[in-house]
């Protein structure tokens, strides 16, 4: 890098120091706003689920008294019964106006089917779209059919008949993941975390090195001095680059340091998301830094004023992160024809980090030369953009 473009590079980071909105961007949104959202999030999540495991339930149960051993059944399984409704319409309104989330209706036909030995109903009201209610309705169906299960095994022994008949097949489970490969659960969307806030640390600088110089009517000027404005143009990058990597060292720090307070735990997971892992993060998405700068230089020539730019580039943002939500759905694994895709092949470098499965250097390699070569490519096209007249006609 020669002295022109550090030159044009120190004026920018220096000019864009004042600047409040560069600095939010930077220092406060991405490297705040992402780790503690993130935090808030998988405390909420782990929570609710332990929440919804452990704590009783009170259930409103219509007809208690033609069912009382399954009331008793359910008693002792942490489930409240409470008579606040006596038919199935009130049980249905109930629900319906968020009174109650989930009533269990026994009909008067209960005793004279069991004593049959025949098939004795239940009814659960609930409404599915509540997604809060599920963890309720999921325990509360899973005991009935404990209770279903415990009542047809009685049956068979007191006909002498073995219980294992109802069921021909036993199925062993042999759980292959670890507590961190677990962890991918939660941490999947980090990625896509950590390159929105690379993106987001240069993303004003370079509207306003760009767009934002046109509208205020200083590139005109800027452009007839005596510096290639190859040169020019790449100290501006260089500038934004810097801005990237900030923001991206302090949101890896700050992921770092909310991981490590995360109860996962609690949910048989773990994070083995320390320093060496932060260190070997950075310099995954290092490459990627070069290609978004381009990338959005690029996209803010084309435009005329900062308000456009904005416009445009908060378009661009979401670019890099569709190849994240295609792995997520499908499920993707690591492979060597992936890695030439930017920002995917970053994405399944940290996600086999997560599970701190061990660094391919092969894969590392194909995808850092790719990403910087694409970042090359949107380099030299903004280049060419710049060295057409036309541009300051725009």
């Amino acid at each position: 890098m020669n002295s022109t473009i550090l030159t044009v590079c120190r004026k920018e980071v220096i000019e864009n120091s004042r600047d409040r909105r560069t600095l939010f961007s930077t220092l406060l949104f991405g490297p705040l706003f992402g780790p503690a959202l993130f935090a808030i999030m998988i405390n909420v999540m782990i929570s609710q689920a332990l929440s919804g495991a452990e704590e009783d339930i009170t259930l409103p149960i219509v007809g208690q008294e033609h069912a009382p051993n399954l009331v008793a059944f359910l008693r002792r399984r942490g489930v409240e019964a409470s008579a606040d409704l006596e038919s199935l319409e009130e049980a249905t309104a109930a629900v319906r106006e968020g009174e109650h989330e989930i009533v269990l209706v026994i009909s008067p036909e209960f005793p004279a089917n069991f004593r049959a030995g025949g098939d004795a109903r239940v009814t659960l009201v609930f409404d599915p779209s509540q997604t809060r209610l599920n963890l309720s309705t999921r325990r509360v169906r899973g005991l009935l059919n404990a209770y279903s299960r415990q009542l047809a095994f009685m049956r068979l022994q007191a006909r002498g008949i073995s219980p294992l008949l109802l069921r021909p097949i036993t199925i062993d489970e042999f759980d292959l993941s670890t507590a961190t490969g677990r962890s991918v659960i939660l941490l999947g969307m980090l990625t896509y975390l950590l390159l929105f806030a690379t993106l987001m640390g240069g993303f004003h600088l370079a509207i306003d090195s760009t767009a934002g110089e046109r509208e205020r009517g200083s590139l005109e000027p800027l452009l007839t001095t005596p510096v290639a404005r190859a040169d020019l143009l790449l100290g501006k990058m260089a500038a934004t680059m810097c801005y990237m990597m900030l923001s991206l060292t302090l949101t890896v720090a700050g992921f770092t340091v909310a991981l490590y307070f995360a109860p996962l735990e609690q949910m048989g997971m773990s994070s083995n998301f320390g320093p060496l892992v932060a260190l070997k993060i950075i310099l995954i998405l290092t490459p990627f830094v070069p290609l978004g700068a381009a990338l959005m230089t690029l996209v803010a020539s084309f435009t005329k004023s900062y308000k456009e730019a904005q416009t445009y580039l908060g378009l661009v943002l979401l670019v890099p992160t569709l190849p994240l939500i295609i792995a997520t759905f499908l499920n993707i694994r690591p492979d060597l024809s992936l890695m030439w895709i930017p920002s995917l092949s970053q994405h399944l470098l940290i996600i086999e980090l997560i599970k701190a499965e061990p660094l391919n250097l092969g894969y590392l390699g194909v995808s850092t030369t790719s990403t910087l070569l694409f970042g090359a490519l949107l380099a030299w096209l903004a280049i060419r953009l710049y060295d057409r007249e036309r541009l300051l006609r725009q």
